[in-house]
């Protein structure tokens, strides 16, 4: 647990532009009054974004990622309860209102269990 622990603090350190982006529109209960934490452990990982009361993680997924793990660790955190949203970083980029809007209906209850891999195109 400590070195996730101090895994975490580093990625949070060393955040991307698209997480900034993202987080400063998610943090201080700015969406909704909801709060989330960035670079949380759940289980053995580290999501990118948590709300515990909603029980959501969002992961933001660029050229980096690979589709066969990114779908066993949203199987995985979705095995410890909790609804496992994605987004390729170009979408936060381009298309910013639209992701806080599917983020919103996640945290309403108000979308179905989403596909495990994002939609759209790898940048």
């Amino acid at each position: 647990m400590p070195g996730r622990i101090s895994r975490a603090r580093r990625l949070r350190k060393d955040q991307t532009d698209v997480e900034a982006l993202l987080w400063s529109r998610l943090r201080d209960r700015r969406l909704e009054g909801w709060k989330f934490r960035r670079q949380a452990p759940v289980d053995r990982y580290i999501v990118d974004f948590l709300c515990v009361d909603a029980k959501l993680v969002i992961e933001l997924d660029g050229g980096q990622h690979a589709v066969e793990d990114d779908a066993e660790r949203t199987r995985m955190i979705e095995a410890c309860g909790y609804l496992v949203i994605r987004f390729w970083n170009n979408d936060v980029l381009t298309n910013l209102d639209g992701v806080l809007l599917r983020i919103v209906e996640a945290l309403c209850g108000g979308t179905p269990h989403p596909n495990p891999l994002p939609v759209g195109e790898r940048e």
